[in-house]
């Protein structure tokens, strides 16, 4: 998929690649082009089928995530963006966590509404063109007696079944159980009076993403990057200016570490059981749960020096070894996961009798046999 972009900035400065709303051009930044660009090399882009990008149908916002990063050859860059393209930014965040390293989203959301008034949209857009949608979006843009017809008149820059087609990736969007796995500072900014991406979406966002700032900014509908550029710019540059500080110096690495901790945990334990963890994360233990997701499942289960399949037999003999039943079961369960057989698990416990203790063995066969029964029951 090919994006059109454009690029400003000196030629020295790091990278901000922005992304925009649904129905506009890269031109909606234009507000915030003057001051980010004193110090950022700015990447601004266009979705496709709008402004100068080519029409496109049949992608997903994991697609356009993907275009995105294509467009980037630096090795690390900070990322931002408005409704759509603030789900853009969130999930190339997740995929590359090495190299987004500060995040800002605009109103936007982990989860745009059910599916059918996006399947409804994109039907109405294909038989009526974008620009029926202009009396709509205009009070969803903006307040009321705002002028914003310089944004409105981007419309007619948008290709109808390009749009609908963006209408219908939001439909399918969700990264709602994903939020924690970001791991870029990030600013959320969210209007007070948009009706589009409610305070609550930008609530969802700030404390689903660990450690994110949310600022709400009064008179301001949809579009509050432009309509309160005043508060939104300055936000912006100063998130943007502190977010080195926080996170690249130690979070570079170790929020990088989550994000691949968080990839490595899911693949060995399973979603399921890593969402479940995540559901019952409270305040209180939720720097436990960062400290296992970094130095558990990345610094020691993604080290070269073993395969998945050894690291299991080792954690299978030490938790009997130490009586860890609870954790045993889990471990099992993820032994088969990293290309153990059951033979194999029984072969681990049997050594385990030599030298951890008959009795630790036996308790440990009784739960390696339960759970071998469960995953028979659940087929």
């Amino acid at each position: 998929m090919k994006l059109h972009h454009r690029l400003d900035g000196p030629a020295d400065g790091p990278l901000l690649v922005l992304g925009p709303s649904l129905g506009t051009t890269l031109d909606v930044w234009q507000p915030q082009l003057p001051e980010l660009t004193a110090g950022w090399r700015v990447l601004r882009y266009d979705l496709p089928g709008h402004g100068d990008s080519p029409p496109a149908e049949g992608f997903t916002i994991d697609d356009l995530a993907r275009a995105v990063l294509d467009l980037v050859d630096e090795p690390y860059f900070a990322m931002g963006g408005i409704s759509v393209g603030g789900a853009i930014a969130a999930t190339a965040a997740i995929k590359a966590p090495e190299r987004v390293r500060s995040l800002v989203l605009c109103c936007s959301s982990a989860r745009f509404g059910e599916p059918g008034p996006w399947l409804g949209r994109a039907a109405l857009v294909r038989g009526k063109g974008v620009t029926s949608l202009a009396p709509a979006l205009a009070t969803r843009w903006f307040s009321e007696g705002y002028d914003g017809g310089w944004v409105l008149d981007m419309l007619g820059e948008v290709d109808s079944s390009s749009y609908a087609a963006c209408c219908e990736a939001l439909a399918a969007f969700d990264l709602r159980s994903r939020l924690p796995e970001i791991a870029a500072p990030t600013l959320v900014v969210a209007g007070a009076d948009d009706p589009a991406t409610p305070i609550e979406h930008a609530l969802t966002l700030a404390t689903g993403i660990p450690g994110a700032l949310l600022s709400a900014v009064p008179g301001a509908a949809h579009l509050a990057s432009v309509e309160r550029a005043d508060a939104v710019t300055p936000a912006i540059v100063r998130h943007l200016s502190s977010a080195p500080s926080r996170a690249v110096s130690a979070a570079a690495a170790g929020g990088a570490g989550a994000a691949a901790g968080m990839r490595t945990r899911r693949e060995v334990l399973g979603d399921a059981h890593v969402d479940r963890a995540i559901a019952a994360t409270t305040d209180f233990t939720r720097d436990f749960q960062s400290f296992i997701t970094r130095y558990a499942w990345d610094e020691i289960w993604n080290r070269p020096g073993l395969d998945r399949r050894t690291r299991s037999c080792v954690t299978l003999t030490a938790l009997v070894a130490h009586g860890h039943l609870s954790e045993l079961a889990m471990h099992v369960r993820a032994a088969l996961r990293n290309g153990l057989t059951r033979e194999e698990i029984g072969e681990v416990l049997l050594q385990s009798a030599v030298y951890c203790g008959v009795p630790a063995a036996n308790a440990a066969f009784g739960v390696a046999q339960r759970t071998l029964a469960e995953l028979d029951a659940e087929g």
